[in-house]
């Protein structure tokens, strides 16, 4: 096994946090640090399989905080922006050059890539998405009131009459 530098380390945990194999990592390191690793060294850096287990409490750390990062930040990733996914068609489209059939089914795919748009909002999320959302708000907000009622009843809620499931509905009006 060769000895690795703090640097190397901390590049070998960020790269596995960001869900890349032992073997793509170990190539990275051969390729950016010029010294040649087993994949097994590499998997060591992983505290989310048994070989990690062992590794150190800073470096366990910056995984959980990368990984974290990561999947918060896909906007970052290039494939997961729809104007690069419309560039590339773009591409696509002028390289099919006369192939008619070909331009044909790079349009529909732009089509399709138009449509999923128009379905989610400026959030990125779709109607149903949002409505669940709103949803889980409202229900969120309800909770607190009933956990910390306030100080003074809304005037909406003055006519309102909670009834019990083995009450029965007044005959005479309350006022």
């Amino acid at each position: 096994m060769a000895k690795l530098t703090e640097p190397m380390k901390i590049f070998i945990v960020q790269s596995l946090a960001c869900f890349e194999t032992p073997q793509q990592v170990a190539d990275a390191v051969k390729s950016n640090f010029k010294v040649e690793i087993e994949r097994m060294q590499c998997a060591n850096y992983d505290p989310t399989k048994p070989a990690g287990e062992k590794m150190s409490q800073k470096l366990k750390d910056l995984f959980y905080r990368t990984r974290e990062d990561f999947k918060k930040n896909i906007e970052d990733i290039p494939i997961a922006n729809k104007a690069f996914h419309f560039k590339e068609l773009q591409k696509m489209y002028d390289d099919w050059g006369k192939n008619k059939v070909m331009r044909q089914n790079v349009l529909k795919q732009a089509q399709g890539l138009l449509q999923s748009g128009k379905s989610a909002g400026p959030s990125g999320l779709s109607e149903k998405e949002q409505i669940e959302l709103e949803i889980k708000k409202l229900e969120l907000e309800e909770i607190k009131r009933r956990v910390n009622p306030p100080k003074e009843r809304p005037p909406e809620e003055d006519y309102r009459l909670d009834l019990k499931p083995d009450e029965e509905l007044p005959h005479e009006p309350i006022l």
